[in-house]
């Protein structure tokens, strides 16, 4: 198979000895072309410029950001999308069940691709960019712009920052008194939102080793949920039996699915036989969010 490996070397995980070793393992079956990205976009751009040269898979070498890039360029094509896990948390790839370690993951991916499991997966879409597991609005957002603000620090620091942003932006920086939007699903208002997090797959991401799940509705495998928290406090953020959730139902024509699809491969460790073979197939639907200051 000819293989685009996007390698981002900023990411907290990655170093030039594992992206050689990565490279010298992809290529001892495939045809392998290795590029680095060097700005926000570049990622989008090398996807779909493989698109257009008709290359067989892009393995996205980074952390979440970097996967989100290449699905972007990727949606809606026949080309593959794989993970590595290279980034502070990787919550794409260990909720597929690949291992946190990118030279053990390397061997998993291998064996999906070897094996011919790939699968179409749903995206969903943000502001003209594509996600894979989740986007958040609000104070979830506030606390990554926190994060990108000290993105120097990313590499050094790791999971800690974001601990360190998620306090800074709770008791300085976001407004806890006053709603900030609100939500229109399918022609249904929720009102008086503070933050809302819309979930392709769960778990919403991982603290050191332990799993934070939001909803356990939410897979690859069903539709779309988005979680509205009409108050700010630590069990809300914490608990989502304590959050509005509000599965999104419509139903669409064939076509305006399958621009928001993606071809994934599928880990090797981490499949069984029910979704080595089944397609991911999920409705669309719209949701708006209005910015507005209530008083």
């Amino acid at each position: 198979m000819r293989l685009l490996l996007v390698v981002n070397s900023f990411a907290t995980s990655v170093n030039p000895r594992n992206t050689v070793q990565v490279h010298q393992y992809l290529a001892r079956h495939h045809d392998v072309q290795v590029v680095e990205t060097s700005e926000r976009g570049h990622a989008t751009r090398f996807a779909t410029d493989a698109v257009t040269r008709g290359l067989d898979a892009v393995i996205a070498f980074g952390g979440d950001g970097t996967l989100n890039e290449v699905a972007t360029g990727l949606a809606g094509s026949s080309v593959a999308l794989g993970v590595l896990p290279g980034g502070s948390t990787n919550v794409f790839a260990r909720s597929l069940g690949m291992a946190n370690d990118p030279l053990l993951a390397v061997t998993q991916l291998t064996a999906g691709l070897d094996g011919g499991l790939v699968a179409p997966i749903s995206l969903g879409e943000a502001n003209g960019r594509y996600f894979t597991f989740h986007a958040g609005v609000g104070f979830d957002a506030e606390v990554v712009r926190q994060v990108e603000r000290t993105f120097s620090f990313k590499r050094v620091v790791g999971q800690p920052l974001f601990a360190y942003a998620a306090l800074k932006s709770w008791f300085v920086d976001y407004d806890r008194k006053f709603p900030h939007f609100s939500v229109s699903i399918d022609g249904r208002r929720i009102p008086n939102g503070f933050s809302a997090v819309v979930l392709n797959t769960n778990p919403y991401t991982y603290v050191g080793k332990r799993p934070i799940e939001l909803s356990r509705a939410a897979s690859l495998e069903k539709r779309l949920v988005v979680l509205v928290f009409r108050r700010l406090s630590w069990c809300r953020l914490c608990g989502a039996q304590c959050a509005k959730v509000a599965r999104l139902r419509a139903a669409v024509s064939r076509s305006s699915k399958a621009w928001m699809k993606s071809c994934l491969i599928i880990p090797h460790h981490s499949v069984t036989n029910s979704t080595a073979t089944t397609s991911t197939r999920r409705t669309r639907s719209r949701f708006a969010i209005e910015t507005k200051r209530y008083s």
